[in-house]
């Protein structure tokens, strides 16, 4: 059979991402001491910002904040590098087509200035490269996320990696089923098994195991150990290991004392933590991004942006450009230097509005935590709000990174704030986070003699008018790491 080569046109569809889009997802996800940084660096970098106060002509206007209460907008500094594209002033004649004397600037940056509702279909958002964390310590999302950009996997396990890489915690256990990641991420429940044993596989060993028995193994596997005397203790006598006993260790293996010795060294040796030698140190310093300050008429959305420089564009490279440069290089280097001076300043803008909506959200759903305190706090859902200001539920969890708020009763992260409802008959107006308190409370207060079981818990719980069912309670228990009744006996 002969094979026919055939030319033809084909329309594909595909989401191309400007260059101000990426920058605005990147700023969205600082928070006020790293915008900081960047804007120094940006000032460093691009000539044409400087900052209001500092630079030549203070009698000039500085460039128009565009969403300034209905009576300042962005035309003065699009007509600037509208103007300035347009070739210079005075009777002077540019180069006949010139392509770059055709281009309106200003008109490059309208898509993104809206602060109003857009819909989670118009927006695309851009998961953040690994190159954008370089200039921070390297956290273990960053290291997994790197080694599976270099892995040869296909398209659909590097999605679903990504998926299984969002959902470790700070040990680098796996924080959610197989099924959940998949129904979350939109991928098949097999991509995510075999995405799961590829980051398994990732350095550092034992990441992404659902419990210590399931890390110790993987480490055993790595040293072909696991087939061993050490591999057959964690595989079929975990509990013997946990109490120590060596003597029933060596007499269930029938085993010499010393093998199972040197077996439980090498047990003990290995890492149950793996993820923590990527963990950022505890002792770090934390200023707030957002007051939450108590009015006469309720409470109100205070930004802390003390500190931040105050951005314009400098007039004196628009002069440059109206005289006339002697380059088309010149001309395209000032207008590019331009063009990336108001692409800063908007996104800038764009970010504190997105902070400030969901912020006024967070004060319009929880004011019961904000008038008396934790024990009031309330489920809420990332979701909920990003429907409610517009956005899409990742722009939401963009804006809460890493992002701190001074309230009447404490410092704390603004992702505190969202937590789903508590699982249970009745358990669905209690954040899961105070329940797993509540649990957590309940056993610290037992006695080590005769700890509780979990259907004693649940029925402290259902006194306190909260129905939740033992095998929730034992849910949430080894969620905090808390070992089960008998292990918590102390005679």
């Amino acid at each position: 059979m002969l094979m026919e080569q055939r030319l033809g046109l084909k329309l594909t569809q595909k989401t191309v991402l400007t260059q101000s889009l990426r920058q605005l997802v990147k700023l969205l996800a600082l928070n006020k001491l790293e915008l900081k940084e960047e804007i120094i660096q940006e000032l460093e970098e691009n000539p044409v910002l400087e900052i209001v106060g500092e630079g030549p002509g203070e009698a000039e206007a500085a460039v128009e904040d565009p969403w300034a209460e209905g009576e300042r907008t962005s035309e003065p500094a699009d007509r600037e590098v509208t103007e300035a594209a347009a070739g210079p002033a005075d009777g002077t004649e540019s180069a006949p087509n010139d392509p770059f004397d055709e281009i309106d600037f200003g008109a490059y940056f309208e898509e993104y200035l809206d602060p109003g509702y857009r819909s989670p279909t118009a927006e695309v958002i851009e998961k953040p490269s690994f190159e954008t964390f370089l200039s921070k310590p390297t956290s273990l999302t960053d290291h997994l996320l790197w080694q599976l950009s270099l892995s040869r996997a296909d398209d659909a396990t590097v999605e679903a990696a990504e998926a299984v890489i969002g959902n470790l915690n700070d040990d680098g256990y796996l924080t959610a089923s197989v099924e959940e990641i998949a129904s979350a991420a939109g991928v098949s429940q097999e991509s995510v098994e075999s995405a799961l044993s590829l980051v398994q596989e990732f350095d550092p060993l034992g990441v992404a195991a659902r419990d210590v028995r399931e890390c110790v193994t993987i480490q055993l596997r790595s040293c072909n150990a696991d087939k061993g005397v050490a591999g057959q203790i964690v595989s079929e006598h975990w509990d013997v290991l946990e109490r120590g006993d060596l003597a029933a260790l060596a007499k269930a293996l029938n085993r010499p004392a010393h093998h199972v010795e040197i077996a439980v060294a090498l047990i003990r040796n290995l890492d149950p933590l793996p993820g923590q030698r990527y963990s950022v140190d505890g002792n770090r310093v934390v200023e707030p991004d957002v007051f939450f300050i108590k009015t006469p008429d309720g409470f109100r959305v205070v930004l802390n942006e003390d500190d931040l420089p105050d951005l314009r564009l400098n007039r004196q490279y628009r002069k440059l450009l109206k005289r006339g440069a002697e380059s088309k290089e010149v001309r395209g280097y000032v207008r590019d230097r331009y063009n990336s001076a108001i692409q800063l300043i908007r996104n800038i803008e764009q970010r504190r509005q997105t902070i400030r909506s969901v912020c006024d959200s967070i004060v319009e759903r929880q004011p019961g935590f904000l008038t008396h305190g934790v024990e009031q706090l309330v489920p809420m859902m990332i979701k909920e709000v990003a429907e409610q200001i517009g956005v899409h539920p990742s722009t939401v969890s963009r804006a809460v990174a890493n992002k701190y708020a001074h309230t009447p009763h404490g410092v704390y992260e603004l992702r505190f704030f969202f937590s789903e409802a508590g699982q249970g008959r009745n358990g669905s107006s209690i954040p899961l986070i105070l329940l797993k308190r509540k649990v957590k409370k309940i056993i610290d207060e037992e006695d080590p003699a005769k700890p509780l079981t979990d259907d004693k818990i649940s029925e402290l719980l259902q006194q306190m008018g909260i129905d939740v069912t033992r095998r929730t309670v034992a849910k949430y228990r080894e969620d905090l790491n808390i070992p089960s009744t008998h292990k918590r006996r102390r005679k």
